[in-house]
């Protein structure tokens, strides 16, 4: 799809007709999908705010700006509903764990063990990466460098669209991509 058959698109869902929100989730599911997954990581809660995504979309179709390039308004869109996701999902792990602290010091005791678990099975990860599949080669890489490479590779926007869907300089998105690169090398992986 490109700019002019979205904006089409766009301006059917502004008059309430529903075609166009179908056009946009046939041809974009799976980059929307491709962008929230590689923010949050997890399966279940990435379809859960793609799903969330475009009824968005569809609310807010009349603050989409025509020329402005569809796939980075997408990007942008799809970036900041997963951020949002973790936000409220931090405020809730951190009121759950202050709520374990209140409880008492056996529960603080548990949460301290589960934490030195966690460490430890970190160590072994680190000990493990000769026979690295793609998936652990890019659990290496932080979230923002995973994010690059994704939009790179996988969606095939330039440097600049992604600076522009991430919001930050294009230079600190190129510097992050070869950082990335350089760190998949090491695994391995070109």
């Amino acid at each position: 799809m490109n700019d002019q058959q979205f904006e089409k698109a766009v301006a059917r869902m502004v008059r309430g007709d529903k075609t166009g929100l179908r056009e946009i989730y046939e041809a974009y599911i799976g980059y929307v999908y491709r962008i929230i997954y590689e923010v949050l990581q997890n399966k279940e809660n990435a379809e859960d705010v793609t799903s969330d995504f475009f009824i968005r979309l569809w609310d807010k179709a009349d603050q989409f700006k025509p020329g402005s390039g569809h796939k980075g308004y997408l990007a942008t869109m799809a970036r900041n509903m997963a951020i949002d996701f973790i936000r409220k999902h931090k405020k809730e792990e951190l009121t759950a764990m202050l709520q374990d602290i209140e409880s008492g010091p056996e529960e603080e005791e548990r949460s301290e063990k589960r934490f030195y678990k966690e460490i430890n099975e970190s160590d072994v990860e680190q000990n493990v990466i000769q026979d690295m599949t793609v998936q652990d080669a890019l659990n290496t890489l932080k979230p923002a460098e995973r994010q690059i490479v994704s939009l790179k590779v996988l969606s095939d926007m330039t440097f600049k669209e992604i600076a522009k869907a991430m919001g930050i300089p294009m230079g600190t998105v190129t510097w992050k991509y070869q950082n990335a690169m350089k760190k998949l090398r090491r695994c391995g992986y070109e």
